[in-house]
């Protein structure tokens, strides 16, 4: 049976644990090694990743093509402009060609539905880079750079403020799976896609909303923030006058635990959703973050595969 990544409910628990075990025994493996040099074992040689962008990418390009080149694979980077999906050759047709000629496809998109389609038309892995439901990847990034820290996951506190976007759902999400609990700060009408948070609460997580950012990052273990506007949002300034009272500054992690660490996917921008006194001061972890990208994008192409 194929392996899909739309989201982390589809390796579940125990896999994303296994997932993060070999992302840091492989990190630890490979240290002072050129980027470009491939792992001892290639567990993915001669294996071909097709990447696609139909929304602008750093960190998920990078690290994906990195990820690959170090598992002993190759990539193909496609954007919606130079080929045929942008033309209007179906979601479907698309994925049964690319299954002949790809080993899985990666896809950063915006319509979560389109992600789906892929999926049940491939007869090869597809991994969700991005949509405007989820980015599991990203999480898998942040649960391992707060596990080399030293932050135990079961029963963890974090704390989310600013927008309920795709990477709060994930977040939620991986609450469930990893036994944590998420408090959100946000206004009235930013909630995160309420499947996730009552999934999550099934499982055990507790999950709360607080319209006070104060309340919310109170004896909190992790502060997480994310731009406030995504790509493509419309009413900007109407969002970003709402969303000003969540903004991450050195008073909120002053409420947090003393050994607070703060978390960002990026691109970030300071004096928005953060201050640079926090982004860049001691309690952040973001570049490790920005970096294990790449080593989480390892195990999940590796769980893809059935390896893990």
């Amino acid at each position: 049976m194929t392996r899909h990544f739309l989201n982390l409910g589809d390796a579940g628990g125990d896999a994303l644990a296994a997932m993060i075990n070999d992302a840091i025994d492989r990190k630890d493996a490979r240290k002072t090694w050129p980027k470009g040099k491939a792992d001892t074992d290639a567990p993915l040689a001669d294996h071909v990743l097709a990447m696609i962008f139909e929304k602008s990418s750093t960190r998920t390009r990078v690290s994906f093509d990195i990820a690959i080149r170090q598992l002993g694979g190759t990539s193909i980077v496609m954007d919606s402009g130079s080929m045929q999906l942008g033309r209007g050759e179906t979601v479907a047709d698309t994925a049964r060609v690319l299954s002949r000629m790809c080993d899985a496809i990666m896809i950063r998109t915006d319509d979560h539905g389109k992600i789906e389609e892929l999926a049940a038309n491939a007869s090869v892995p597809v991994i969700n880079g991005l949509t405007d439901l989820s980015h599991p990847c990203q999480i898998v990034a942040d649960l391992l750079s707060l596990i080399e820290h030293g932050k135990a996951l079961p029963g963890l506190e974090v704390t989310w403020l600013g927008d309920g976007n795709n990477v709060l759902n994930s977040i939620v999400e991986a609450a469930g799976l990893m036994k944590f609990n998420v408090r959100i700060g946000c206004p009235d009408g930013y909630d995160p896609d309420q499947s996730f948070v009552a999934a999550a609460q099934a499982a055990g997580a507790r999950i709360s909303v607080h319209r006070d950012a104060l309340e919310a990052a109170s004896n909190a273990d992790v502060i997480v923030a994310d731009t406030w506007v995504s790509m493509g949002q419309a009413h900007a300034d109407a969002k970003m006058e709402a969303m000003m009272p969540f903004q991450v500054n050195d008073v909120i992690m002053g409420q947090a635990k003393t050994d607070a660490v703060f978390l960002h996917c990026l691109p970030a921008h300071r004096g928005e959703e953060v201050m640079p006194s926090v982004i860049d001061g001691p309690q952040s972890l973001v570049w490790d973050e920005a970096e294990n990208r790449i080593h989480a994008q390892k195990s999940i192409l590796r769980w893809a595969f059935g390896q893990i």
